[in-house]
């Protein structure tokens, strides 16, 4: 083996090496895969969908209002909601509608709901403190949720990312909103 063999080996494994580093930079930072397991984002979501994250966009962007999320839920597990409540606000559910801030939220994304009942104070809170979220399920009546004292309120550091789209069953891969 003479020099300039060895120096194209070198040039090929750094290759290999500095991809190797580049998938796993956008699988740790960029992007990533979670599963829904349950039915409590029905209808928009159904159990066994595989989702895809957007990672980066909370790093320069705030989180808003609709937006469905995955988060981090007791170290080993985690959920995908949608957030409803923002920091400073007041939420409330009666008779299965979104209140916040004692105002009406019209909410297209959900299936009657009239049964739900629940009040920000039932967690302690009079508004959601700052850096701090309320997350809901769109299938409110089978959804483990803020309104659960075990998840309750979400802190901005367990949002993995933004379920951007729906990967998986093929036939209904589509944006997720």
């Amino acid at each position: 083996m003479d020099w300039l063999d060895i120096k194209e080996f070198l040039k090929d494994t750094f290759k290999y090496v500095a991809f190797i580093f580049l998938v796993i930079f956008i699988a740790v930072y960029i992007v990533g895969l979670q599963q829904v397991v349950g039915p409590s984002m029905s209808p928009t979501l159904d159990n066994g969908n595989i989702l895809i994250l957007d990672k980066i966009t909370y790093r320069f962007k705030d989180i808003e209002r609709g937006d469905v999320v995955s988060l981090y839920y007791a170290d080993t597990k985690y959920l995908v909601k949608r957030v409803v409540g923002l920091p400073g606000e007041k939420i409330d559910l009666r008779d299965g509608d979104l209140y916040i801030n004692d105002r009406l939220i019209e909410e297209t994304y959900i299936e009657d709901d009239s049964n739900v009942e629940f009040s920000l104070s039932s967690l302690g809170y009079n508004t959601i403190p700052e850096d701090m979220y309320f997350v809901l399920g769109d299938n409110r009546s089978d959804s483990l949720d803020s309104r659960d004292p075990n998840v309750g309120l979400v802190s901005k550091k367990d949002i993995i990312g933004k379920v951007r789209i729906r990967l998986w069953p093929i036939n209904q891969m589509k944006f997720v909103r």
